[in-house]
């Protein structure tokens, strides 16, 4: 090498230099592989987390509903309840020497009280229903999101393999289940 800016290569300076070139980047085929690798274990992880979500919102949904439906089973007893207290006052209006008006005034009012019982416990019970549809809903979307988290796991796959076999069907291959991964995400998105 001479101080002129003229350069002689020395035989082992060509490769010193391919090896620095691979190791900054020169693999064009891995670098691609390895950032479509990161982007599917970036979007998987927000399906992962989508589907988390829904399962969590599915079992709340679950819950409200049992709670609901609880509540009406109360309902229900406390509109048998009344029903039975309605009986015996209508069995005592037929007893001889009681105070008929007294106890067709008490048929009447627990007439009265099990129709707002019952319109409650039809109430409560239409919002159990309510939830349990909404529950059903969420465990549906959650079903689509985990498939399409399991669609991109299975693309990662893919491409670790077709990073160590260079094999380019193996490439597009991971692309399509990796797309097909991101259209189950839409459906899920979209709550088909």
């Amino acid at each position: 090498m001479s101080g002129h800016g003229f350069h002689v290569h020395g035989p082992h300076d060509h490769e010193v230099e391919h090896a620095a070139h691979g190791a900054h980047g020169g693999d064009g085929f891995a670098n691609k592989i390895a950032v479509t690798t990161a982007i599917l274990a970036t979007v998987g992880a927000l399906f992962g987390y989508m589907a988390g979500d829904t399962q969590n919102n599915a079992a709340l949904n679950k819950n409200e509903a049992a709670i609901k439906k609880t509540a009406a089973s109360n309902q229900w007893n406390y509109y048998q309840a009344k029903s039975n207290k309605q009986n015996l006052a209508e069995l005592a209006m037929t007893l001889p020497g009681v105070d008929v008006d007294r106890y067709k005034s008490e048929v009447e009012r627990y007439k009265k009280e099990k129709n707002d019982i019952k319109a409650d416990a039809e109430k409560l019970e239409a919002e159990s229903a309510e939830w349990s549809h909404k529950s059903d809903e969420q465990m549906h979307q959650h079903h689509r999101w985990a498939q399409a988290m399991t669609a991109e796991q299975i693309a990662i796959s893919l491409a670790a393999i077709t990073l160590l076999t260079r094999k380019k069907w193996l490439e597009y291959t991971s692309y399509g289940v990796a797309g097909i991964g991101i259209a189950l995400g839409v459906l899920a998105w979209l709550h088909f």
